[in-house]
């Protein structure tokens, strides 16, 4: 089963210094730097904004776990918002090329 994982960077070379470690690590098959996002949000209290940089990373569901984990600890936010989750349904293709990370 495949799996993606969001998250935002302050800089589109934050993004890619962390998806070059996921792929070196085997952690995620592909990143994609999606680019320039509007932030609007809530943070201690305050109304604030911002622009980051989003990225949709591509994973096996075996993997995803370790992934997130991964992505906290490289990430460059204190704080930074993850999200993960399993995806059950996926092209064959696609299916088959995220095999080849969880063996």
């Amino acid at each position: 089963m495949s799996a993606l994982v969001y998250t935002v960077f302050a800089s589109r070379e934050d993004a890619r210094a962390v998806a070059a470690h996921l792929l070196d690590e085997r952690l995620i098959a592909c990143a994609n730097v999606i680019g320039q996002v509007e932030a609007l949000f809530e943070w201690d209290g305050e109304r604030g904004s911002g622009e980051e940089v989003a990225v949709l990373f591509k994973t096996h569901a075996d993997r995803l776990d370790a992934a997130v984990a991964r992505l906290e600890e490289l990430h460059p936010y204190d704080t930074p918002a993850i999200l993960g989750w399993p995806t059950p349904v996926s092209g064959s293709a696609t299916r088959d090329w995220l095999a080849g990370l969880a063996s």
